[in-house]
């Protein structure tokens, strides 16, 4: 007799049981399938204005990180000087002007996130700016879906610190450790964990 083996949307509907009043989506390589895009705007901006060779895989190894830490830690490991909160908005611009339109969703997560609406309150946290986090959910159609959002700058500290998920769960009126995190990097596992929140790795599915 052949077993079947749980699709990824019916394990993290297995993984994510239990009494949570909220679930805390991360969005760029959780919801979005973007994170091609994001580095594109990265190396791009590093060749074009910073004279860098970068290399995108960076990107990845940052994933969760706000723009302007990413930013700054290039110049860290090129060994270049620059204001990172200016390559952080040329990135962010370029990313909005060039790149934004071709994201996609990740399906199951989305899925996930509608089939929970009206059951638990949805937030969204992430290392963007609230502008393009808004254009990113709005082209997923999911943006009138969701209670509260938490974007780059709008705590004192940002993921891999417990602020922007702690900040969510204080905005929805619910505790810590009824919050469950949906991400897809370690800073933002890292960022859950320190706010007492259960999560699952997306990505690892």
């Amino acid at each position: 007799m052949e077993i079947s083996t749980p699709s990824r949307y019916e394990q993290l509907c297995e993984l994510t049981s239990g009494d949570f009043q909220a679930f805390l989506y991360d969005c760029d390589g959780t919801l979005a399938d973007n994170m091609k895009a994001h580095t594109s705007a990265y190396v791009e901006v590093a060749r074009t204005q910073y004279d860098i060779d970068l290399d995108g895989t960076i990107i990845d190894e940052l994933a969760g990180w706000p723009t302007v830490q990413v930013c700054e830690e290039i110049g860290r490991r090129y060994n270049k000087v620059f204001d990172p909160t200016q390559f952080a908005s040329a990135k962010s611009q370029l990313f909005y002007d060039k790149y934004i339109q071709e994201t996609k969703p990740v399906d199951f997560v989305l899925r996930h996130l509608i089939n929970h609406v009206g059951r638990v309150k949805i937030g969204v946290v992430s290392g963007g700016r609230r502008t393009t986090v808004t254009r990113t959910l709005t082209i997923l159609n999911i943006i009138d879906l969701v209670d509260v959002m938490v974007c780059a700058g709008e705590t004192e500290r940002g993921k891999p610190y417990p602020d922007p998920f702690l900040k969510a769960a204080e905005e929805l009126g619910v505790d810590p450790t009824r919050c469950m995190v949906f991400e897809d990097g370690d800073a933002g596992v890292q960022s859950a964990i320190a706010a007492g929140m259960k999560w699952v790795r997306v990505d690892k599915l």
